[in-house]
């Protein structure tokens, strides 16, 4: 674990970032994330003491993958010279079939171990946010941006006006988001989202039902979130900026209060000074004042849909007292986007009546992991925490 740094860090931080556009981990289509390392089961302070022996042996584990890659370039040189002299012997006998025959076997074989990953492997979210990266928007196209995320699955097939509807802009909009995108009009758009981004059936055989389906939906949005870890990045930077900052601000308003509360509870087991914003209102930037009058150097918050203004106003106000903002949202293209330093995506299911939300939960833990790995003091935390639980017999198992 990193060691425990000050709030001049933070602040740094906050003067560092660019004024436009936040930092955004966008999810690709790569492996799945990286696995954690700790066993399961014990109380917390067992598992990160598995979590850290895992760790060494990982990196001996690393150690010898480096070894054997020396080798292995090794031994691609000795190849790549073995097929110079292939080559020089099917130059001398061309009519030689045995030659010719087993130099279509070499390169058989080289095209076999080659990896391929197709955009088709991808979820329609996946694509989508390839799609819009890169560009420049709008805030009027970041916000047709993130409802067509949203809709992934229908969004080739809504006409333009169904889709300014959906997005709460004009028609007009949608023409020019289109334009954006390097496309001659919505046509196009839309032309090219049924080329690459057929409609899936979401039970395989068509005869899941809606319960299913939202369950399978869910699923999706988790394997979204780990080829967004494949770069592990992101999180841990959020995890050494949580780490420096004393105190350290969570926010969620609304439906996003359940994210931001479960993560505080758990994050005051080894952080000395975590504070949750739960509750709106004219108290709320008196709260962030008294928080960075204390030393306060990062604001985490929790931003899912319906995003409420009361948070977009509060981020814009925090980064204005120079609090640097990581934010999870259910997308890059959430209207918190633009008053966020480090954004970091999880998408949400929409297909029940409430939305779905186990890709940010997931993610808010993910994050605990990362701010455990940087407070040089985490394990002893756990540990003390433990003992007390055990002598005041807190727990039933």
């Amino acid at each position: 674990m990193s060691g425990d740094g000050d709030n001049g860090g933070a602040a740094a931080e906050a003067t560092a970032r660019a004024a436009g556009e936040p930092d955004v981990t966008a999810a690709t289509t790569g492996a799945g994330a990286p696995t954690g390392a700790s066993g399961t089961g014990g109380t917390p302070a067992e598992r990160a003491r598995r979590r850290a022996d895992a760790a060494k042996a990982d990196r001996a584990k690393t150690d010898e993958a480096k070894a054997g890659r020396a080798k292995t370039d090794e031994a691609k040189a000795g190849r790549a010279k073995t097929d110079e002299a292939k080559a020089g012997r099917a130059e001398a006998d061309p009519a030689d079939p045995n030659v010719a025959e087993r130099a279509a076997g070499a390169d058989q074989g080289a095209d076999a171990t080659a990896p391929a990953f197709p955009d088709a492997a991808a979820g329609p979210a996946t694509r989508l946010q390839k799609l819009f990266e890169g560009h420049r928007l709008t805030p009027t196209q970041r916000r047709i941006a993130h409802c067509m995320v949203r809709r992934a699955a229908d969004a080739p097939f809504l006409s333009s006006v169904e889709l300014a509807e959906l997005a709460g802009v004009s028609q007009p909009s949608v023409t020019r988001f289109a334009v954006a995108l390097g496309f001659d009009g919505y046509p196009a758009l839309r032309r090219h989202l049924r080329e690459v981004a057929p409609a899936e059936p979401s039970g395989g055989n068509g005869t899941a039902n809606e319960y299913q389906q939202a369950v399978q939906a869910e699923i999706d949005n988790l394997r979204h979130l780990a080829a967004a870890l494949a770069d592990p990045s992101p999180v841990v930077r959020a995890g050494q900026l949580f780490a420096a900052s004393r105190p350290l601000l969570v926010l969620g308003l609304r439906a996003a209060t359940a994210q931001a509360a479960g993560f505080v509870y758990f994050a005051r087991k080894v952080h000395p000074d975590v504070r949750l914003l739960d509750e709106g209102g004219t108290l709320l930037a008196d709260r962030i004042d008294a928080a960075v009058r204390a030393g306060a150097g990062t604001l985490l918050c929790f931003a899912l849909p319906r995003h409420p203004r009361e948070v977009v106003e509060a981020l814009e106000y925090a980064r204005a007292v120079g609090l640097t903002v990581v934010t999870v949202a259910d997308s890059a293209f959430a209207p918190v986007a633009h008053h966020t330093d480090l954004l970091l995506p999880a998408p949400v299911g929409t297909g029940l009546a409430f939305d779905t939300v186990c890709a940010p939960m997931l993610l808010g833990r993910v994050l605990l992991e990362a701010m455990c790995d940087a407070l040089p003091d985490a394990q002893s935390r756990l540990e003390e925490f433990d003992a007390k639980a055990a002598a005041r017999g807190l727990f039933v198992e």
